[in-house]
């Protein structure tokens, strides 16, 4: 029998898979398909304090190995989502995840506060989406996210992990482990979209989308190797201390193969599941499942992390 469960933050999944906040997560209907689907988990829309339309249209399209967008975390509002949380609970007996974006330290309080008497098992903390018009990705500086997690850790009565940018230096990885590791923190994500990308259509010469000139979040098979390399990075910085969880693009088994190899303990589904819906959860589990099969490791503590390197 293969197992493909895996803990995340003390949270019994039955999958290592499971959705990324943003795609199709912000309605309560939304998070209905999700919960119905063969998703472990359901991770809700990123929130901020009150609700937002997000950027202007056209802010999102399909390209043929990912997603492009500037949506501006369009959402209802932390309210609701806790309020959908109760719901979600008691309706499907499937883990609800919170995902908090507040846009100062103070909006960030109040929402983990917020959802401390709620049945979330845990929260990822996304600061600083690159596609809010005017807000710094707060992931790129160390004070202050040192800042932001000595906040939020004074508040928060539930297990907490941070949704993180890409890095590409390596001093960057050591600084931000550095500041995490300070704090109570369960989990990372790896990563978030790659932002300020721009795709042009050639025959129109012009942009694809309308806010900031046309330049959006990258997503998908794009940046699966990048998202890999920070997903084995600081699963070595972490030391079996911190989970990883692996984000951007993730298809298909191997690629979920792949991340875990590389250390993480579970990966989310962000594009794929914008592209090709519900059944794609299923999809991803049964070929990593075969996988594993063929590969004669019966759960994923198996391989994880256990990726080689040339001599």
């Amino acid at each position: 029998m293969i197992d493909i469960s895996t803990t995340i933050a003390g949270v019994k999944l039955e999958t290592c898979v499971f959705n990324a906040s943003g795609p199709k997560d912000e309605t309560l209907p939304d998070l209905n398909i999700i919960a119905k689907s063969k998703s472990s988990a359901v991770m809700m829309k990123s929130c901020t304090v009150d609700p937002r339309e997000g950027n202007p249209h056209p802010r999102y399209v399909d390209l043929q190995y990912g997603t492009f967008n500037s949506m501006g975390l369009p959402n209802l509002g932390y309210k609701s989502y806790v309020k959908f949380s109760k719901i979600i609970d008691e309706k499907y007996q499937k883990p609800v995840i919170a995902s908090i974006c507040g846009m100062t330290i103070e909006d960030n309080i109040k929402i983990f506060r917020a959802f401390n008497d709620t049945p979330v098992k845990f929260i990822e903390l996304n600061p600083g989406s690159p596609n809010t018009i005017g807000k710094p990705i707060i992931g790129y500086d160390t004070k202050a996210m040192d800042k932001l997690l000595n906040a939020v850790s004074m508040v928060s009565k539930k297990p907490f992990g941070v949704k993180l940018p890409p890095y590409f230096d390596l001093v960057h990885f050591e600084e931000m482990a550095k500041v995490i590791k300070k704090y109570p923190v369960k989990f990372v994500t790896c990563v978030n979209a790659f932002g300020n990308a721009l795709v042009i259509d050639y025959k129109k010469e012009q942009v694809l989308i309308k806010p900031k000139g046309g330049l959006g979040g990258l997503g998908g098979s794009y940046i699966k190797y990048n998202s890999l390399a920070n997903v084995r990075k600081f699963y070595q910085l972490f030391e079996n201390k911190i989970e990883v969880i692996g984000v951007g693009g993730v298809y298909t088994g191997i690629d979920a193969f792949e991340y875990i190899l590389a250390g993480a303990s579970a990966v989310q589904v962000g594009s794929a599941y914008m592209q090709k819906g519900p059944p794609v959860f299923k999809k991803i589990q049964d070929e990593l499942t075969k996988i594993m099969k063929s590969k004669s490791y019966e759960k994923i503590s198996a391989f994880r992390g256990k990726l080689k390197t040339l001599d």
